[in-house]
């Protein structure tokens, strides 16, 4: 009797963790899904944006970039103005202010709208990029960055290692990150730019990976629960968080690879 109340005991054990597997798999399908359609909506806000701000007419020019790229009064306004500095910093401001608040009080559909508008509003921050460097080199670099994001979160979902440790580091050098960016824009130097760069590209291949594997073992913990709203707006943030990091990877790796107009 003993031992077949053990051998029972394992077989629903066996049955749970297999539910909690297929569970798990559909989570990961969900945050990769969620931040798919956020990166489309970034590129296509972008694309569709910078095309708003360019003119061929010499007359309806009211500015000119560097490279010849002539602006309209749309386009000054976006990137000449100081509005320019509301666009690049209010995504950033959003994050560590709007989202938290976002993720107690919205529903899992209403953070999921919080997230598109974001990419959207990334979008627009991004644009500039189709008016700086050619469309071959940024669909190079955009394949280059998701090849390299599948390897990392890959090696997040799949390894054993805590990386838990790593990922405090790696937010730490993100927020230094941040103030060395903030001090080039006045400085300006290409030598910190491309340190910057470097540097900001191992940061968030690290945490390509260290999110991937936070995510996983956030739905194992609370799967038992069966708290379903609470798992939909996890994997939402846990969308947000690799897109993030795939769009810093995609930027820096841009400022190596991306040949301009």
């Amino acid at each position: 009797m003993a031992q077949f109340d053990t051998m029972r005991g394992r077989t629903v054990s066996g049955a749970r963790a297999a539910e909690i597997d297929v569970g798990l798999r559909a989570h990961m399908n969900k945050v990769y899904g969620t931040m798919s359609v956020g990166m489309l909506i970034t590129a296509a806000a972008a694309w569709a944006i910078s095309g708003l701000t360019t003119t061929t007419d010499p007359s309806a020019a009211v500015a000119q970039l560097g490279n010849g790229t002539m602006l309209n009064q749309f386009g000054a306004t976006i990137y000449l103005s100081p509005l320019r500095w509301v666009i690049m910093f209010a995504p950033l401001a959003f994050i560590l202010f709007g989202w938290g608040a976002l993720m107690r009080r919205a529903s899992a559909a209403g953070v999921q709208l919080g997230f598109f508008v974001f990419a959207t509003a990334i979008g627009l921050s991004l644009s500039s990029i189709f008016l700086v460097f050619t469309s071959f080199s940024i669909v190079q670099t955009f394949f280059v960055t998701a090849i390299a994001f599948a390897g990392l979160s890959l090696y997040g979902y799949t390894t054993k290692k805590d990386l838990s440790g790593m990922g405090t580091f790696l937010i730490m050098g993100v927020i230094g990150l941040i103030v060395a960016m903030v001090i080039n824009i006045f400085l300006q130097s290409p030598a910190m730019m491309f340190a910057i760069s470097a540097i900001g590209i191992l940061i968030f291949a690290g945490l390509t990976a260290f999110y991937t594997q936070s995510i996983k073992s956030e739905y194992v913990a609370h799967a038992a629960a069966g708290d379903q709203d609470y798992l939909d707006k996890a994997a939402i943030d846990g969308a947000l968080s690799l897109y993030i990091s795939f769009l810093n990877m995609f930027q820096f790796l841009l400022m190596f690879m991306g040949q301009q107009e």
